[in-house]
């Protein structure tokens, strides 16, 4: 059984964030109608073709598993069929600009008149405050809730990472709050409001550069590598380039072949319980008992010179020769993958972390699976919708039209162009 059937869930996202969360639950089992606009779609649908006439991957990759109707909800009939759909569906997420379901009518006020069991999520860039009404886009949400300017190295500009923790990281925290108030309503009965702010995502992310900014008023951070350069530190938390960012001083190293390819690195990380072993496999037998060398803190300032020795040595393996030694010694270190080697791990295959999906438009693409693996609810990776593909479907089988109301709602121009399916 999936965990989530019998879960419906009226999906009025676009773009990355929302439609995140949406594949999520869908993944999971929920029935999820994905709500476009007739004739266009959502935006990403066209954005990053790379396979002329057909959905983007950027499209594809974030909408499996789910129906896609079209509906103009600006269209009297349109306004029928949405909110038949409220009355229907458990869930309504959407991540539109502040205001707009307002502007259509489906307050959330008037949402739970309709349903008073919905539960009704939603994705904004900032949370209630002066930026509230702001637009946010991925990397402006890893600006505003300090990522960037942690992210780097001490003597250049902020960064963002490649990592999308503004949208993908906020709709992993809104889907934990749609499956927690789901929860809820099977003791309460009713319904609630779930909101998740990108800023506050990326926030909690980067928790522990918080963390630091406390512990600067108690003195300088002294696993960072500028401590032991003798640079004093300001009065906020640093960018740290490569280094660990927690107990466990670690840093990205350069392998063999690292001229020519800009992989070929390593994370080593000098665990204080394997410096032994670590101090034997770079060949510095001697600073396992050396003053200056044999406890952690005594390490702390020297970093600088540790991590070039131990380089000189990662810098004669390749970085998989370097995983290969030193994981049979418990020795944490981690090769530095590109997208293509990640592409071809057949590992990552066997466990469904990576997919090959079919598309009637594209072909075959790969994709990222569900990352979260129940034992009892495995996840079967369906392909996304053409736009509108389910809309007869939906207004038949979800919402009870049949007849000449059925062909009533077609031609009131609510539902776009209907692709009729042939009588089998």
């Amino acid at each position: 059984m999936k965990a989530l059937e019998g879960i419906k869930v009226l999906d009025f996202t676009h773009v990355q964030s929302g439609p995140t969360c949406t594949q999520l639950l869908a993944w999971f089992g929920a029935d999820v109608i994905k709500v476009e606009r007739p004739g266009v779609g959502d935006a990403t649908r066209k954005q990053l073709v790379d396979v002329p006439g057909a959905d983007s991957l950027y499209f594809t990759m974030l909408n499996h598993n789910k129906r896609s109707i079209e509906l103009n909800s600006k269209n009297e009939t349109g306004k029928e069929i949405l909110t038949r759909l409220i009355q229907e569906c458990d869930v309504l997420v959407e991540n539109f600009a502040p205001g707009a379901l307002d502007r259509m009518g489906f307050s959330w006020e008037n949402i739970q008149k309709i349903n008073p069991r919905i539960i009704m999520a939603s994705i904004k860039g900032f949370g209630p405050g002066k930026y509230e009404d702001c637009k946010v886009y991925e990397n402006v949400a890893q600006c505003a809730g300090g990522s960037a300017s942690t992210t780097g190295f001490r003597d250049g500009p902020p960064l963002v990472t490649g990592a999308q923790i503004g949208d993908s990281g906020t709709g992993l925290h809104l889907c934990l709050g749609i499956v927690t108030a789901l929860f809820h309503r099977e003791k309460s009965g009713r319904g609630q409001k779930v909101s998740a702010a990108m800023q506050d995502g990326v926030l909690n992310l980067s928790r522990v550069k918080l963390r630091d900014q406390q512990r600067l008023a108690a003195g300088p951070l002294n696993e960072y590598s500028q401590y032991g350069e003798g640079i004093p530190f300001g009065d906020a938390t640093p960018r740290a380039g490569n280094d660990s960012g927690g107990g466990q001083p670690g840093r990205i190293l350069k392998c063999k072949g690292w001229e020519d390819d800009p992989n070929a690195y390593t994370y080593f990380i000098t665990q204080a319980a394997v410096w032994e072993k670590i101090c034997d496999v770079i060949g510095e037998p001697d600073w396992k008992t050396k003053e200056g060398y044999k406890t952690p803190p005594e390490r702390l300032d020297k970093l600088n010179q540790i991590f070039e020795r131990i380089e000189e040595w990662t810098m004669t393996k390749t970085k998989f020769e370097v995983m290969d030694i030193c994981n049979p010694l418990n020795i944490p270190v981690g090769p530095i993958l590109s997208m293509k080697e990640i592409a071809e791990d057949e590992g990552l295959y066997a466990t469904g972390t990576l997919v090959k999906v079919d598309h009637p438009e594209r072909g075959e693409y790969i994709s990222v699976g569900c990352p979260i693996k129940l034992s009892d609810s495995p996840v079967e990776v369906e392909r996304s919708p053409l736009l509108g593909e389910h809309t007869e479907e939906i207004l038949s089988s979800v919402l009870g039209y049949a007849g000449e109301e059925l062909e009533r709602v077609i031609g009131s121009g609510a539902v776009g162009e209907v692709t009729r399916k042939a009588a089998e």
